[in-house]
């Protein structure tokens, strides 16, 4: 509960911080993770590309 919150709450403040749009971002991440390989360096903020 707890740690999962936390990691959101980090996840979605780096998101602001990077000035991403934030249900942009949060789509992206859900589909790319959906995915049986995910890219996950593609989801960084700093990498994500609006």
């Amino acid at each position: 509960g707890a740690d999962a919150s936390a990691m959101l709450y980090s996840i979605v403040e780096t998101a602001k911080a990077n000035g991403l749009i934030l249900y942009d971002y949060m789509v992206k991440c859900m589909k790319e993770l959906a995915k049986a390989e995910p890219d996950i360096d593609t989801l960084l903020p700093w990498s994500f590309k609006h």
